[in-house]
């Protein structure tokens, strides 16, 4: 049941993206087709979850006995840069379409701050392996569920009649925060 709850957290209550405001970059520069955005989701989901699990037994087996805590980030950084390298060898090989797709946004994964923040964040909760396991995977389902709507709302919004100053990224922002609005709505659940 502590599992459930945290996904039903992570997705829908303190939404990565929208309650917290970590991976706005990828969020606002990924969500223009409905088909990237799950190719990007796929691609955070990997990372976060591995990354995760990587770091936290980093932190639990090297850096905590060698009393060498502060180098966290930047230990953590390095993990989370390795699995990129990962991550867009295999697309390349696999999908280059959606390599293609994805552009620059791939490597900046690298410093998604979703990605980052979700390992220090289990961290700090004091999570143990599983548990942290179950919170990056929820985090990266609430950061696809985010964006994949978002994309949704993004291409509707191609067909609409939007003043020609408000194209683009100023109506996206807007649209970020009517989102962010309703997922406020699921605030009082857990």
């Amino acid at each position: 049941m502590e599992y459930i709850i945290i996904i039903i957290s992570t997705v829908f209550v303190n939404n990565i993206v929208l309650m917290q405001y970590l991976g706005i970059c990828p969020f606002i520069g990924v969500s223009g087709k409905v088909d990237t955005a799950i190719g990007m989701t796929g691609a955070v989901t990997f990372v976060m979850v591995i990354a995760t699990i990587a770091t936290y037994l980093l932190q639990h087996y090297i850096l905590n006995p060698l009393g060498i805590g502060f180098m966290q980030t930047v230990a953590f950084i390095l993990i989370i840069a390795f699995l990129v390298q990962l991550v867009e060898i295999i697309l390349k090989k696999a999908s280059p379409a959606l390599y293609q797709a994805l552009g620059i946004f791939l490597p900046l994964i690298t410093t998604n701050c979703t990605i980052l923040g979700v390992a220090i964040l289990a961290f700090q909760k004091e999570f143990n392996l599983i548990e942290s396991t179950v919170y990056a995977l929820g985090n990266a389902i609430g950061f696809g569920v985010a964006l994949i709507t978002f994309s949704g709302i993004r291409e509707q919004l191609e067909l609409a009649n939007i003043p020609e100053g408000m194209k683009g990224v100023p109506i996206a922002f807007i649209i970020a925060g009517i989102l962010a609005m309703a997922f406020m709505g699921f605030a009082n659940i857990v």
